[in-house]
């Protein structure tokens, strides 16, 4: 049974069945909030492009915009962190992620000791568009058959927020675990991101 985890809470990634993780599927997920007009239920006039990348960390620093995956570089140069594509809109993602990123944590090498997965609103400030207008946000640890092993649910006030820290992966004494961050920033592009990482 998957693990519903709150904020800052960190949890040992092991298969449903016990054994230890080789891969891991992590999904981000986030709903448009539709506006009631009497009757009516209207959707924001700009589609809310949402886009998730990950930073592999090397003793918890950014060393490299290589080590960046995202939209525009779908694979780490390592082979071992995949982005399955950037979805434009929102709402239509495999079983209902937007965006998956696909971990081979058995084949990272050592040197890598944390991935910070974060989704920014593509030109927020641009659309005038913040995570106050988004719901249903979440982030969740698959193992590599699809079965689900945490879930975080972000369901806070987002009010003005362009980006949010969602979770990381990160390895202690040979483990890999995932911490539940939920951070909220007013960072305006992957760029802007990953410079609290350098």
């Amino acid at each position: 049974m998957p693990v519903s985890l709150q904020k800052g809470q960190k949890v040992e990634l092991r298969k449903s069945t016990g054994g230890e993780l080789t891969r891991v599927i992590v999904g981000l997920g986030w709903d448009e909030v539709k506006i009631t007009r009497g009757f009516f239920l209207k959707k924001n006039q700009q589609d809310i492009d949402c886009d998730a990348s990950a930073f592999l960390l090397q003793n918890d620093v950014l060393m490299s915009s290589q080590d960046v995956v995202y939209f525009g570089n779908l694979t780490h140069k390592s082979g071992c962190v995949n982005h399955m594509g950037d979805n434009l809109t929102g709402g239509t993602g495999e079983k209902n992620d937007d965006e998956q990123i696909i971990v081979d944590l058995q084949r990272l090498p050592m040197s890598y000791n944390k991935i910070v997965f974060v989704v920014n609103i593509y030109q927020a400030r641009e659309r005038r568009q913040h995570f106050g207008m988004l719901q249903n946000a979440y982030i969740r640890i698959c193992d590599d058959g699809g079965q689900e092993l945490c879930r975080y649910p972000l369901n806070e006030n987002y009010q003005n927020m362009t980006a949010m820290i969602f979770g990381e992966l990160y390895r202690y004494n040979g483990v890999w675990k995932f911490n539940a961050i939920g951070q909220p920033t007013v960072d305006n592009s992957v760029s802007d991101l990953a410079e609290r990482y350098r």
